[in-house]
């Protein structure tokens, strides 16, 4: 069995007891209001929020494999990297993945706002509309949007973002980098595929399904494009160390 590397043992420390705090916190509610990642426009947004999403999980199921991936490729990725690289990718994944989906959010948000708009409908008044309530809107906003074009602009305005995901996606990429021929699998597929074509089979169906809305093996509220933000920026920091590690520009 693999030996647990330090700072990822630290990591699981965090994440179950903020599992546990915002799970026995303000009845499951005030915990989440607070660390919980929300659109930028909505007012329970709040900017610590950037990185205390990293460390909040909707239910059991949710932390239980995000910490099971992180002690099985974590672990691999410290071990050869050390702690101070390892934390750089982890983190950094993190901020690329709310990056990207906040930016995804933003033009889904937008486009219905514009549409809005057109028709004679002030900003102002719309964003007031939508701070009222959670999921609230005006009626008459479905004479103008279609019911795609409505989920977007209401339910991104009410979205929230939790977990390592983003996190995971870029040690995950890290780890194939390293060990492009190391074969993994799905529990619910157990044919062994080699991680070169593995993890890039993963981010394409994960961008497949955050801009379609199919979903694959994910559950359908999984934001997608946190994904694809987290293995992206996994990559760029790969690359560049790789093609760096002769220079006075590689990590120490």
């Amino acid at each position: 069995m693999m030996r647990i590397s330090e700072t990822v043992k630290h990591l699981l420390i965090i994440n179950v007891i903020m599992f546990i705090a915002a799970q026995t916190i303000g009845e499951g509610v005030l915990f989440y209001d607070w660390f919980a990642m929300h659109f930028p426009k909505n007012e329970a947004f709040q900017p610590w929020q950037i990185v205390t999403h990293m460390f909040m999980h909707g239910d059991i199921m949710h932390i239980f494999f995000n910490m099971f991936a992180l002690w099985m490729f974590g672990t691999a990725v410290e071990q050869t990297l050390g702690s101070k690289r390892f934390l750089f990718i982890y983190f950094s994944a993190g901020l690329g993945a709310v990056a990207l989906q906040v930016l995804y959010y933003t033009f889904q948000f937008n486009n219905g706002l514009s549409i809005l708009e057109g028709v004679g409908y002030n900003a102002n008044d719309l964003l007031d509309v939508l701070k009222s309530g959670y999921n609230r809107y005006d009626k008459n906003w479905e004479s103008v949007l279609n019911a795609q074009q409505l989920q977007d602009f209401v339910g991104t305005f009410n979205a929230s973002m939790v977990g390592a995901s983003g996190c995971l996606m870029g040690i995950l990429v890290a780890f194939g980098m390293m060990n492009p021929n190391a074969e993994l699998m799905l529990i619910f597929l157990p044919i062994p595929i080699k991680a070169k074509y593995f993890i890039p089979g993963i981010i394409i169906l994960d961008l497949i399904s955050g801009l379609t809305g199919q979903s694959f093996f994910s559950p359908s509220n999984t934001a997608y494009m946190a994904h694809v933000g987290g293995a992206l920026t996994g990559f760029i920091i790969m690359w560049y160390w790789k093609k760096t590690q002769f220079n006075k520009n590689r990590w120490y």
